[in-house]
């Protein structure tokens, strides 16, 4: 049986406004002890322009710290599953994470963006009628197993700037 695979601690502020949740960390972030560690991983050059700055060309606490002075938050829907490997299809076995509580908590938040259909599919479910109160987007994966290229990803994700603007 493959062993229990565990995700790491949120990444919010008292002031996020939105909230990128993925799936479950893979191999390479998991052994880095990092969100998004496979360098093949678009995660970090899909959110640069929400954040407002080249995430994938600063240091991990930087891109952190890029995150939380942008008011975007991230964590994962899966809390602990089982799962050889890295693909999201092989998860079994989950221990969901209590989004709608971590939405409670975050009185600014406006908007929650999975990071993949996944992502979407379990994020939703947990979240219940708390979805109502959020604009929620499903963006298309940044995975490097999700093979769309990174120009058709991109529109998808800029949209999230609007989630963060002090105007809407």
């Amino acid at each position: 049986m493959p062993e229990r695979k565990h995700s790491f601690p949120p990444i919010v502020a008292p002031d996020t406004r939105l909230l990128v949740l993925g799936s479950l960390p893979g191999e390479r972030s998991l052994a880095a002890e990092r969100y998004y560690a496979h360098p093949q991983n678009q995660f970090w050059q899909l959110l640069s322009p929400a954040a407002g700055c080249d995430l994938a060309a600063l240091a991990y606490d930087a891109r952190l710290a890029a995150l939380r002075a942008a008011r975007i938050g991230l964590w994962d829907v899966v809390a602990s599953a089982t799962r050889p490997g890295s693909t999201d299809a092989a998860i079994r076995d989950v221990a969901p994470h209590d989004i709608a509580a971590l939405a409670a908590t975050l009185p600014d938040l406006r908007a929650i963006a999975f990071n993949g259909a996944t992502a979407h599919r379990h994020g939703l479910r947990q979240l219940g009628a708390a979805a109502a109160h959020y604009a929620i987007l499903c963006l298309p994966s940044s995975s490097p197993l999700h093979t769309v290229g990174l120009a058709a990803k991109l529109p998808a994700w800029t949209a999230l700037c609007a989630c963060l603007d002090d105007n809407a």
